[in-house]
């Protein structure tokens, strides 16, 4: 409940509510305590792949695998140094907003629809660490599940620049970039094309035209041409139009970002145009416990936070606690 409860006074009411009547601060205690085990079993398996015995498991075999990552945004608690405070004898903190990176690694069946965790593990999983330390993270875990015997591989998320610089090297390296699509969500893409029609058109019904037949095209395999559309129809536009509308076209035609909108052969194959498993993942594991009003974390308390509730997200909860009560039985060492 302390992982799973909106915060940890809403986990002591409930547990109340059950008849276990235990301290606000010891369920808080409990809950770091058991989440920083997890976290350090975690750290294990990163240690096992840096030193190259990590074990394998054909977990994703002949699987269709979607990866899929994106990041949050949390307030995390820098504590202020130099002098204390005369009246309060502290010294204070500032909060800074820090982008949480998350990952979700899922299958899906022929038709496309994702598979239930009874049917194949769902792999969720974040992090506080930089780019670095995500790249790692989600190494360990397509490594741990087999990726290279997968059949078939998606690679989707929105245009964030981290992810297109590091995760598909990442792939090559792993062997797998040759079985992989490479896809912009297309409701983030949607999004773009919404935003140029509002700059491009003054009249509402000529903006809802124009977005409804680009989304049509897009979705449809004609992404070339809908560009091309774009860029005519912002050359004669001028100052702060001019620059919303080639925000827009620049997020479509950047690095390699037009090779990763064919949605007509993607969709084709039957695989998701969409990253709505990320999204809905960050929602529930940062937003919904970790973001908000006067909330302000210590970096590795959001850590242990953030990979406890990923768990529990995934299905994987009973998993988690087993490898977190084993570590009491047979300590590392013994």
């Amino acid at each position: 409940y302390g992982t799973i409860s909106s915060s940890f006074v809403m986990a002591h009411r409930e547990l109340r509510d059950w008849g276990i009547d235990i301290s606000l601060k010891r369920i808080e205690r409990l809950t770091y305590y058991f989440g920083s085990v997890g976290l350090s079993l975690r750290q294990a398996k990163i240690f096992s792949l840096q030193h190259g015995t990590l074990v394998s498991e054909p977990i994703l075999k002949d699987q269709r695998v979607v990866i899929s990552a994106d990041g949050g945004r949390t307030r995390i608690r820098i504590n202020k140094t130099g002098k204390r405070n005369s009246k309060t004898q502290r010294r204070g903190y500032t909060g800074e907003w820090v982008e949480p990176k998350l990952l979700t690694i899922y299958g899906v069946d022929e038709q496309g629809k994702k598979l239930k965790a009874a049917e194949l593990p769902i792999t969720n999983d974040g992090t506080y660490g930089d780019y670095k330390v995500f790249m790692e993270l989600l190494e360990m875990h397509l490594v741990s599940l087999g990726i290279a015997d997968a059949a078939q591989i998606l690679l989707i998320a929105d245009g964030a620049e981290w992810i297109w610089k590091h995760i598909p090297p990442l792939l090559e390296k792993l062997g797998v970039i040759h079985k992989t699509e490479q896809l912009l969500d297309f409701y983030h893409v949607t999004e773009h094309l919404n935003r140029f029609s509002e700059a491009a058109f003054d009249k509402v019904e000529e903006q809802k035209s124009w977005f409804k037949q680009a989304r049509h095209d897009l979705k449809w395999g004609k992404a070339a041409e809908v560009i091309e559309r774009m860029k005519e129809k912002a050359k004669p536009a001028r100052g702060s139009r001019r620059k919303l509308m080639n925000t827009q076209i620049n997020y479509l035609t950047k690095g390699h970002q037009q090779s990763r909108l064919n949605y007509d052969l993607v969709a084709a194959k039957n695989l998701p145009i969409g990253s709505g498993a990320i999204e809905s993942l960050i929602r529930q594991s940062v937003n919904l416990r970790m973001k908000g009003n006067g909330k302000f974390w210590l970096k590795d308390n959001a850590e242990i936070m953030l990979h406890a509730r990923c768990q529990w997200l995934a299905g994987s909860w009973n998993n988690f606690c087993r490898g977190v009560l084993r570590t009491f039985i047979y300590p590392t060492g013994t």
